[in-house]
């Protein structure tokens, strides 16, 4: 096989040793066998479970590629730096043609989705406890520009005001959230503003700055940046029946509310980098077994 296919499939018991072999690798490298290795962006058991990455790969190989250099540096890097570089990789592909295949492909033209019953975020406090709640269960609580500033403003509150000791973040509606509001798509100017926004407006990394005082728990489905926000928090819960999926590779892009960093953190790169690759989900008990959540539970 060419060092320049897609991807690059390898008996783990063949890998190489070499410190800093994968660094040099230009495309996903999938090892297959028993054992741990750190020379492979993913690990499988069996070549047919190769099956979803390889797919996952051929649709967008631009993506899948970024996808791993991105999970490959962010180990070496501090978490503000991870964030910027996650930023910047994301910028590239929103300019890319894999992005705007996708773009081209609905139907309608982006636009900004606002409004409901309340504000985006309610936000109440007893004593030194601030309780949140996402608030548009008719968007099934998208991660809006609206709801993005509104968990913004949140966030700042708490970065400023000491006296709060504990913050419980959840949602209303049938589920936590099903990531970024997909209607917005495409609305950026352009993809050096894009990443600016993401720079100075992101909640993620606010919240990561006060993950301590975070308590965030989840239920039924959180895709996307649904799952990639509650990961910063410092303690995350979830309901028995939750589920969890990153299907940003599908639309030629890579986590970019922070996932690549705040999952990756909680579970290694090469669980995160199988999510985004296969597009499939996984259940509060893998979670759990993995550590992207710290407990089940069932809401108060």
């Amino acid at each position: 096989m060419s060092d320049y296919s897609p991807y690059r499939i390898v008996d783990i018991a063949a890998l190489p040793a070499e410190p800093g072999w994968l660094l040099q690798q230009p495309q996903p490298v999938i090892a297959v066998g028993q054992g741990a290795t750190a020379n492979a962006d993913v690990v499988v058991v069996e070549r047919a479970a190769a099956d979803a990455l390889v797919a996952g790969i051929e649709r967008n190989p631009r993506a899948a590629l970024v996808l791993v250099q991105v999970l490959r540096a962010i180990e070496r890097l501090p978490l503000e730096s991870a964030l910027d570089l996650e930023s910047m990789a994301y910028a590239t592909l929103q300019a890319g043609a894999e992005h705007r295949t996708w773009l081209a492909a609905r139907e309608d033209a982006p636009q900004l989705v606002a409004g409901g019953e309340g504000p985006a975020v309610l936000v109440s406090r007893e004593g030194d406890v601030v309780f949140a709640q996402l608030n548009r269960s008719a968007s099934r609580n998208s991660l809006s520009v609206e709801m993005r500033d509104a968990l913004v403003e949140l966030f700042e509150l708490v970065l400023l005001d000491a006296s709060i000791e504990r913050v419980e973040l959840s949602a209303r509606g049938a589920c936590f959230s099903v990531g970024g509001e997909l209607r917005e798509f495409g609305l950026a100017p352009d993809s050096a503003a894009a990443h600016y926004v993401r720079s100075v407006r992101s909640p993620g990394r606010l919240l990561s700055r006060c993950a301590a005082r975070v308590h965030c728990h989840v239920h039924s489905a959180c895709l996307g940046s649904g799952m990639e926000l509650p990961a910063f928090a410092g303690r995350l819960s979830a309901e028995p029946r939750s589920f969890f999926q990153l299907p940003e590779l599908g639309m030629g892009l890579i986590p970019g509310a922070g996932g690549c960093v705040s999952i990756s953190r909680r579970i290694g790169r090469q669980r995160t980098a199988w999510l985004v690759l296969s597009g499939r989900k996984i259940n509060a008990a893998r979670a759990l077994e993995w550590g992207l959540i710290d407990s089940i539970a069932e809401r108060g």
